[in-house]
C-alpha cells in the first residue's frame, strides 16, 4: 500500500468543492493507495515523473516515488481550458 501525501494547496482547493466533488476526489485518492497508476493515467509531456489522472470534472496530478511508496498529491483543478497546465506550470517552475 502507497503512502499520500497531500500539497496543502490541495487540500484547501478541495475543501473548497461541493460535498459530493469532495467525497468523489477523496474516495478516487484513496483508491491510488492500492492501484498508482489506474488506466487513465498518464504521465505529462514535458513534466514527467509527474502524472495526470482524471476523477469526474477535475483532474489530478501527482507523481509516486516508487522507493518510498509514496503518492505526493501536487495539484487538483478542473479539468477546462488548459488552467490546471498552466498552474503546474507555474508551480513547477
Amino acid at each position: 500500500m502507497y503512502q499520500i501525501i497531500f500539497d496543502k494547496k490541495v487540500i484547501k482547493f478541495i475543501q473548497t468543492l461541493p460535498i459530493k466533488h469532495q467525497r468523489q476526489l477523496k474516495t478516487y485518492i484513496l483508491n491510488l493507495q492500492e492501484e498508482p497508476r489506474p488506466h487513465d493515467s498518464k504521465f505529462l509531456k514535458d513534466y514527467e515523473p509527474y502524472r495526470r489522472s482524471d476523477c469526474g470534472e477535475y483532474r489530478i496530478v501527482y507523481r509516486i516515488e516508487e522507493p518510498t511508496k509514496t503518492v505526493y498529491i501536487i495539484l487538483v483543478g478542473k479539468r477546462n481550458g488548459g488552467e490546471v497546465y498552466q498552474q503546474l506550470k507555474n508551480l513547477l517552475s
